[in-house]
């Protein structure tokens, strides 16, 4: 569960280990499920993603602190916000809820 102005919103998503954390979404297609990285702290990029997604990042109470729909290749992405938590949602249909619910309306 992700809090999110004042609001919450429940996101299935699966847990990675190391080396999931690693690859993340690269070499994958956007019908994959969402990702979910626990205590994590680094920049991440978008190289070999080759659709968009949205990232979502965390404190340690699941309060959203930032969200952004990144592009396929973007080199270094980080919050200037502390976070301790990422939740990598691809841009589909099937998220298109979440999408709405992080971003505004956007056509998927």
């Amino acid at each position: 569960i992700i809090k999110y102005k004042g609001k919450k919103i429940s996101v299935k998503a699966r847990k990675l280990n190391l080396w999931g954390m690693t690859r993340g979404l690269m070499f994958r297609t956007p019908n994959c499920g969402n990702l979910f990285f626990d205590n994590f702290s680094g920049a991440i990029h978008s190289w070999f993603v080759f659709f968009d997604f949205l990232g979502v990042w965390m404190d340690y109470d699941n309060k959203a602190v930032y969200s952004k729909i990144i592009r396929p290749f973007s080199f270094y992405i980080k919050p200037k916000k502390k976070f301790a938590k990422l939740v990598e949602i691809p841009v589909n249909k099937q998220n298109g809820g979440l999408i709405n619910f992080f971003v505004g309306k956007r056509n998927i």
